[in-house]
């Protein structure tokens, strides 16, 4: 049966749901997330019995998975005699079908089930428990399903360094990534921000650099980055035992989800070199970042942190950071520059990549494999290195073309710390805007990739940065449902349609409310903004403009039209429709004769997490001749430059009636340094 039509039997289904309620509901495959490989609805309907029995066909199931199902909502139990509810089949004889992969029949007289491995069986009882709703809805439309993931890595990422998350808060999303059929938790243990994991060796990383005076990570930024002692009064942060860390370890694997430990290296380590300063080029607390590549004491370190997570994490993998190290203290430090005169490297990219290769050697004489962020292309990258690529998805494509695994979690779809909804409605965040329906459109396989080299394209992966996001619950709504679609991107085919998963996901979130959770509430989404939806009419569009000073090219729009297109910008500085600049604004429109002028104005964007800040003023001019200019309306900023929301202000006021062909804007910047301005259209009415 084709999609269309299997969609529509899936909405009939909806209807009954919503008019009978759950006992007289029927559920179908065609509403599960992510979304079923194929499937083929029947017009029949089976009823699942009060008591839920299984038994094994072929194969064997392990006792674990038999007491996941009997855990599980339905309280799955064996049957030894007899019929039972659900027929299991494990049998290695299947084609097109993966390990993770499974087929599943539902008939009038009961399910079969039938994968490759446990892993496919436990992926099938997933569907199971969506597609009852946790048991609620007891009958089941017919079917025949084959469902097998598009790729081998689906992840989400937790980010304990910038906010401290208990076990069970990891556990529980543990569970919502076996639901969503995600095999891999990369937990960022390590970052300026507090170091998570005792290392026998350097026990002052949990004595102090676990630890700080102030809870959030604004307050603690505001306040210098200073770390404190674990018994300081009001200490805040935490750090997990290796025995913790192992449990969480057994219960992500009953659940066939493998944990990556990221030890960051070599920048994000201020923690680090707070504790032990001997590791950086300085030798002072409080003054590098980076590790010190031209000491041996830091590989030592390093090493030795190596090998007791080794003992605690059975990942394939580990994950050794390499982004946004700064380098700088490397051009001058006398150890650093030795180093690169005994090895030949020429600049301090290669000493990054010296470093990386390094520690990828050493971990795989462990047996082990790194990962590493995009930039540990820089210098040229460690020979069995795989990549994440968040910078966009050039880097992930270079790895590709040049034979290395690789990761795709672009930030501007997979970055799950921006906002979801128009930022004034919703919870602090980085800024940004990342609605659903962006994320849901996300295709990791470009028509530029080389066909027989996509294979190196392991999978995808949610990242969720923790800066502005201190509580638990606020954690979930920045998550879910945008991890639906993450999910839905790694398992299912690349066929989209974002009205029938967005109906599925509205589904999805009652059943996540139902079990605790807090995801963000989709049947209320305001939206872009506004104002971008429709085209703006005034006198200045299509005008020319002329800058005194010029704008960014980072973050040109589209160039000279930018200001008087008629297009207004959305939620995010970089949709093309904002003008960002790191100067004062100074730009005149050319109306290209003489007109009256009863309005002028323009909007200014604030993103306090971005360093975009409103301008502390704003002043309009006009002139006849483009010389000799007049002040005709001045406005202030009434904003707090701390405001921690993205928003927007109009800089506008009336002006009576003058007439002039030249219309001037020079805005001041906030004084901070490295603040941005961003605007978008110079209106003139």
């Amino acid at each position: 049966m084709n999609r269309l039509i299997t969609v529509f039997l899936s909405s009939i289904f909806i209807c009954s749901t919503l008019v009978a309620g759950a006992s007289d509901s029927v559920a179908s495959v065609a509403d599960i997330i992510p979304r079923v490989t194929s499937f083929t609805i029947k017009d029949k309907v089976y009823e699942l019995p009060e008591a839920v029995t299984f038994k094994v066909k072929r194969g064997n199931l392990s006792s674990v998975f038999q007491e996941y199902m009997y855990a599980s909502s339905l309280h799955i139990t064996p049957v030894v005699k007899g019929t039972a509810a659900i027929t299991f089949a494990i049998s290695s004889d299947m084609t097109g079908v993966s390990t993770e992969g499974y087929i599943m029949d539902i008939t009038p007289k009961g399910i079969t089930i039938t994968a490759k491995t446990e892993t496919g069986a436990f992926y099938a009882v997933q569907s199971l428990l969506q597609l009852t709703h946790d048991g609620e809805v007891r009958r089941l439309q017919c079917a025949e399903v084959k469902d097998t993931p598009r790729f081998s890595y689906r992840g989400m990422h937790f980010d304990v360094s910038r906010h401290f998350r208990s076990v069970d808060f990891l556990k529980k999303q543990i569970d919502a990534m076996a639901q969503l059929k995600m095999n891999n938790m990369h937990l960022h243990l390590t970052d300026g921000a507090g170091w998570r994991m005792p290392v026998d060796a350097y026990p002052r990383l949990t004595q102090f650099a676990a630890w700080r005076p102030q809870r959030t990570w604004q307050d603690w930024r505001n306040a210098g980055t200073f770390y404190c002692e674990s018994d300081f009064p009001g200490a805040s942060g935490g750090f997990y035992s290796k025995d913790e860390l192992r449990e969480l370890v057994d219960y992500a694997s009953r659940r066939h989800i493998r944990v990556i430990p990221e030890i960051e290296m070599p920048g994000h380590s201020e923690e680090v070199l707070a504790a032990y300063p001997e590791l950086s080029c300085s030798g002072q607390p409080y003054k590098n970042s980076d590790f010190c590549p031209g000491k041996e004491a830091t590989f030592a370190f390093l090493e030795k942190v190596i090998d007791e997570v080794i003992d605690v994490f059975p990942s394939e993998y580990i994950h050794i950071g390499g982004d946004e190290a700064s380098k700088d203290a490397w051009k001058t430090c006398p150890d650093c520059q030795r180093r690169m005169k005994e090895e030949g490297i020429v600049d301090v990219d290669g000493l990054q990549s010296y470093l990386i290769k390094r520690m990828e050697k050493y971990i795989n004489s462990h047996g082990r494999q790194i990962i590493g962020w995009d930039e540990i292309l820089q210098g040229g990258v460690a020979p069995g290195a795989t990549v994440m690529s968040w910078r966009g998805t050039e880097g992930g494509k270079k790895a590709i073309a040049s034979g290395h695994d690789v990761i795709m979690t672009p930030g501007t779809y997979c970055y799950l710390d921006y906002s979801q909804d128009a930022p004034f409605r919703e919870p602090v965040s980085i800024g940004g805007y990342t609605p659903l329906k962006k994320v849901y459109g996300y295709e990791p396989v470009e028509a530029d990739m080389e066909s027989d080299k996509v294979s190196h394209l392991l999978g995808v992966q949610a990242n969720l940065w923790s800066e502005y996001v201190t509580e638990d619950s606020h954690a979930e709504h920045m998550y879910y449902p945008r991890a639906y679609a993450i999910a839905e991107i790694g398992w299912s085919t690349p066929e989209k349609d974002y009205e029938d998963f967005h109906r599925r996901s509205l589904a999805f979130n009652d059943l996540m409310q139902q079990r605790g959770y807090a995801p963000f509430d989709l049947k209320s989404e305001y939206g872009e903004r506004h104002e971008s939806l429709v085209p703006v009419t005034h006198k200045g569009v299509g005008a020319a403009v002329s800058y005194a000073l010029p704008y960014s090219e980072k973050y040109p729009g589209v160039g000279l039209s930018t200001l008087t297109d008629g297009k207004r910008g959305g939620w995010n500085n970089n949709d093309g429709r904002w003008q960002g600049t790191l100067t004062d604004v100074d730009c005149t429109v050319d109306l290209g004769q003489e007109k009256e002028i009863n309005y002028v104005g323009a909007a200014y964007m604030h993103s306090e997490g971005a360093w975009i800040h409103l301008p502390e003023e704003v002043v309009f001019s006009t002139s006849v001749n483009g010389v000799d200019f007049t002040p005709v309306a001045t406005v202030s900023c009434d904003i707090d430059p701390m405001y921690p929301k993205i928003i927007t202000k109009e800089y506008g006021a009336p002006v009576d009636g003058v007439r002039a062909r030249y219309v001037r804007m020079q805005a001041t910047k906030n004084p901070r340094p490295g603040s941005w301005l961003f605007t978008d259209e110079f209106i003139i009415n």
